[in-house]
């Protein structure tokens, strides 16, 4: 509401200015029209403007100076030269703005060879690049990222981008209770986390309005910060991956960090249910692993001895096999 404001007084500025200075002689009325367009034109770029990343606004301001510059010089080299055909403020007005647009042209194309990471660290006193990490929606409702920040295993700063903020506020708006819930979630997570003070929590107003899908969207946010993409949502790290982007991802932190368990070893199970095959029974580790045991259906309610016989590693995570020694103790399952 209050850029409106500005933007409402900037017009009605310009177009007063216009129509009291009247340029070029024209009338008040055209003047007025012409401070109205020129206002109009300014508010169009301003708003172009914001959406550009900040590589491109860089190199496009790096590439007019130069054009600047270098018409400038030929200016100066042109001076003794007489241009009576076109006259002297035509050539200069000429090559001012043909060399300055040119520049601002090859330097907003170009600006993507920038690394700001490298111009941050010319001005910190060791010269450490940090990275940026950025959080998808699926990592902030999951919940298990504040626990993972408040043990120290990650620090420096988060970005969240704006578009995923709006995500969460909608899903937090949904008349669905379940969608309710988990959109509450994800915003008391974020509150959780920014209280924590080795963690700097920053909204990215950076968006791609070209880009319809928030995976995406995310995708090229990273790539213009140069960071990484925190996550639990599998298609999104593959995709990532496959667009050169370094992804942290939650569930496999989590199988790296569950117990390892090798063949021959001995473990104690509540089976809880029956297997796929008639004589299997299935029972849960405290950190969600499945364990198969073999001879272990008529085991059900029961806490007993296994001998693990394999282990399988998936993408969605772990799997023990096991095989239960009708002649090990039975122990019933205190509550």
């Amino acid at each position: 509401m209050g850029i409106l404001i500005i933007r409402v007084v900037f017009v009605v500025l310009c177009s007063t200015i216009g129509y009291f200075l009247a340029p070029l002689g024209l009338a008040n009325l055209v003047g007025m029209g012409f401070g109205f367009i020129l206002s109009l034109i300014v508010i169009a770029l301003d708003i172009k403007v914001r959406k550009l990343p900040v590589k491109v606004l860089i190199g496009s301001l790096i590439g007019f100076l130069v054009g600047i510059a270098l018409a400038s010089l030929v200016i100066a080299i042109l001076g003794g030269m007489e241009f009576s055909f076109v006259g002297d403020y035509f050539v200069r007005l000429l090559l001012l703005g043909g060399l300055g647009y040119l520049g601002l042209v090859v330097g907003a194309q170009k600006g993507e060879w920038l690394d700001l990471r490298n111009i941050k660290a010319a001005f910190k006193e060791r010269g450490v690049i940090e990275r940026y990490k950025v959080l998808d929606t699926s990592v902030i409702i999951d919940g298990r990222i504040a626990d993972v920040c408040e043990t120290g295993f990650i620090d420096g700063s988060l970005i969240v981008p704006q578009f995923i903020l709006r995500e969460l506020q909608r899903v937090a708006d949904s008349s669905d209770s379940l969608k309710r819930n988990r959109g509450r979630r994800g915003l008391d997570i974020l509150q959780r986390i920014k209280k924590q003070a080795h963690i700097n929590v920053q909204i990215s107003e950076l968006d791609f309005p070209n880009i319809k899908e928030v995976d995406l969207k995310l995708i090229e946010v990273t790539k213009h910060l140069g960071g990484k993409i925190v996550t639990n949502d599998f298609n999104l790290n593959k995709i990532a991956q496959l667009r050169g982007i370094e992804v942290m991802n939650i569930n496999e932190l989590a199988n790296a960090l569950k117990p390892v368990v090798l063949p021959g070893e001995m473990m104690r199970v509540f089976i809880i249910k029956e297997g796929k095959e008639p004589s299997q029974g299935v029972a849960y580790l405290d950190d969600g692993t499945m364990v198969v045991v073999d001879n272990a259906r008529k085991a059900i309610g029961k806490t007993i001895k296994v001998v693990v016989t394999s282990v399988l590693q998936t993408t969605a995570g772990k799997m023990i096999f096991g095989k239960y020694e009708p002649e090990s103790i039975e122990v019933p399952r205190e509550h």
